[in-house]
């Protein structure tokens, strides 16, 4: 089913709330003053439009997202890019909520309880369903299907969910479905989950995409908030708690992006980042960003078109060009060689600079002669001349810079380099 196709009358009655408040702690630095939904991705999105624009493409209009740690990025960034699609006076809204502290004096204590702190807002919107996203994923889905699956089950609550390698179970929910979908077991983030019958190599893991009938949660979440040893979680405690006595179902992962194999990234380290990040500049990326069917929003500044300055030839020419690489509004790449790589908007690549697989946030400038490879460069940084960085590990490191464990080098947001020219300037 494609957005045009929408069922506004099935969504009316369905809230959608999307967790946006962690912490992001293994993308640091680059979530040091950005929440993990607001950090970019793909130059021209953040993280947190993939789960708003399903949401908007799935006809769900009515829309509470949470937000806790460092949200000031994200609330300017919605502010700009996404209240014009709401309408109030259709009964339409995105709610930005942090912390209520209307039922005690915590912040979110865990994903359950982030639900539970807004059930003033639940209430006021009196949902038939409420369903609970990530802000933090990269994939396309249209709800609907899962909303219908729903129904037609009577479940309580149904969990999106898709299959990953055993070797990865840890970062995930894992369950053990019946041959009609009803979850047997669910256990966060263990070892040595069931593996699915007929893949020995594979277990079915949750999306953290979660579709519940508005009084069974409302029932569970009051329960959960008075359980002493609760973490006050979905994974961990309400979802676990509920198998045996309730319906409990799993619905397989449909995914929009329309390619040979289902899309979806937890985009949780820098170098699952960086790598989902690269796959744009293929030829044939695996996540598609060009289907005017399922489109992304975002907020797009008012950038002029990015310019290509100077045409020198031969390999030592003056010449300012990018290959397999996205390029955003508003850069200038003069004299400047760019090759899959990202360039944020408003970024200046000046003459004889080298950017090769690397990742440019707004507003970067790297100086004349400069290199950069295998490297994520946050907002506003200032590359000097003659600067090299991603080559070697130790001395990016003795820099102030983190380098992951698959040797992406990233330079936060603030940082100063001291001036450092080589012998190429000279």
């Amino acid at each position: 089913m494609r957005s045009r196709d929408v069922d506004q009358t099935r969504m009316r009655d369905v809230v959608a709330v999307v967790l946006a408040g962690g912490k992001g702690a293994r993308l640091d630095p680059l979530t040091r003053d950005r929440a993990k939904p607001a950090v970019p991705f793909g130059g021209a999105y953040r993280i947190v439009d993939f789960a708003l624009s399903n949401c908007l493409n799935s006809g769900l209009r009515r829309v509470l997202l949470l937000t806790q740690y460092k949200a000031s990025s994200l609330d300017r960034h919605l502010n700009l890019g996404w209240h014009r699609f709401f309408c109030r006076d259709l009964g339409e809204h995105l709610d930005v909520l942090p912390p209520q502290q209307r039922v005690d004096e915590n912040w979110y204590l865990g994903t359950a309880d982030a639900v539970y702190q807004n059930i003033y807002s639940l209430e006021m919107a009196a949902p038939r369903l409420v369903i609970v996203l990530a802000g933090d994923h990269i994939y396309k889905m249209n709800y609907q299907g899962l909303i219908a699956a729903h129904e037609e089950s009577g479940a309580d609550v149904t969990i999106g969910a898709l299959p990953v390698p055993l070797a990865a179970a840890r970062e995930f929910g894992t369950m053990e479905v019946d041959a009609a979908g009803r979850v047997r077991s669910f256990r966060e983030k263990v070892a040595n989950p069931p593996p699915l019958p007929g893949q020995p190599g594979m277990c079915l893991a949750s999306m953290g995409i979660y579709c519940f009938s508005w009084p069974f949660l409302l029932e569970r979440l009051k329960f959960d908030a008075h359980a002493p040893a609760s973490h006050h979680d979905f994974g961990h405690d309400l979802l676990p708690g509920v198998v045996d006595t309730h319906g409990v179902y799993a619905f397989p992962f449909r995914d929009e992006n329309r390619k040979r194999d289902a899309y979806w990234r937890d985009v949780g380290t820098i170098d699952a980042y960086f790598e989902a990040n690269m796959d744009l500049v293929e030829v044939d990326p695996e996540l598609n960003l060009y289907d005017e069917q399922w489109p992304i929003r975002t907020h797009h500044p008012a950038y002029p078109p990015p310019k290509f300055v100077f045409a020198g030839e031969g390999p030592d020419a003056r010449r300012g060009e990018a290959t397999d690489s996205l390029v955003c509004p508003g850069a200038i790449v003069s004299g400047g060689r760019v090759t899959r790589s990202i360039i944020g908007p408003g970024v200046r690549v000046n003459s004889f600079a080298k950017i090769e697989e690397s990742i440019l946030f707004e507003g970067v400038d790297v100086g004349r002669h400069a290199q950069v490879r295998r490297a994520i460069i946050d907002k506003g940084v200032r590359v000097p001349a003659g600067l090299w960085i991603g080559f070697d590990p130790e001395e990016d490191a003795a820099r102030g810079l983190t380098v992951s464990a698959l040797g992406v080098t990233v330079v936060p947001k603030g940082h100063q380099f001291e001036a450092q020219v080589s012998a190429m300037t000279s």
